[in-house]
């Protein structure tokens, strides 16, 4: 029977925190916006913490992905006393086009896939991010080949760790629960929402955040191959 697994992409293969910075920096000199905010390290600093917010909100359904892309910059220029609607409009529409150009990758996700994909593993993608920007970050990444089905959680009106996410994932890969594997970066999103649906799951943290979790868990992306073996016996 097949074997499959379901990856996360951001913050899991593709660098999330890395990939934006990058793209937020570009948007910062492009637009000359040292002459009306502070250093770039003060504006990325506020931005992160607004943006995780507005994140979480959009988790639970208490936002639209619409408010999300223009509110994030918009509270964080307001923490600087500046009211611009229409440069708020023309950050988000940068962000949208730049970010998801990005290629950094953490260590080994390549190697990590290339060995699944010839141990014969069926690889699969769940994520929360948006259809239109997470498909060019997989293409520019060079990671769309290594997928058989890739699924953002909005073409299922719900986002992880809503059951109805994963059963979508796994009746659309014909998937059996059991031989199934999770693998992601968030212990409540990721894990514990693919649990539920009666899949196995590994906890990807490279920064070893989650120091007391006692489930299968990596550090780094090229210890998955590993541990597979025991996991689908």
């Amino acid at each position: 029977m097949d074997k499959h697994l379901f990856f996360d992409l951001d913050r899991t293969l593709w660098d999330f925190e890395r990939n934006s910075k990058h793209a937020l920096q570009e948007i910062y000199e492009s637009l000359s916006l040292h002459q009306i905010l502070p250093p770039f390290g003060t504006f990325h600093y506020h931005y992160q913490k607004k943006n995780g917010e507005l994140w979480r909100k959009y988790g639970k359904g208490k936002i639209t992905k619409e408010k999300l892309r223009t509110e994030r910059f918009h509270q964080t220029l307001k923490t600087f006393q500046i009211e611009h609607p229409e440069l708020v409009s023309k950050i988000a529409e940068l962000y949208v086009q730049i970010s998801p150009r990005q290629t950094l990758l953490f260590p080994g996700a390549i190697e990590t896939l290339t060995a699944l994909k010839n141990d014969g593993y069926l690889l699969h993608i769940i994520t929360n991010g948006f259809k239109e920007v997470q498909h060019i970050k997989l293409e520019q990444s060079k990671l769309q080949p290594f997928f058989e089905i890739i699924l953002c959680s909005e073409e299922v009106g719900k986002n992880k760790p809503a059951l109805e996410v994963f059963q979508h994932a796994l009746q659309s890969s014909g998937a059996k629960p059991m031989n199934s594997i999770m693998i992601g970066d968030d212990l409540q999103v990721d894990i514990l929402g693919a649990e539920r649906a009666g899949m196995q799951s590994i906890l990807f943290d490279p920064e070893n955040f989650y120091r007391n979790y006692s489930g299968h868990k990596v550090q780094q992306l090229n210890e998955i191959p590993e541990k597979l073996p025991w996991m689908f016996k």
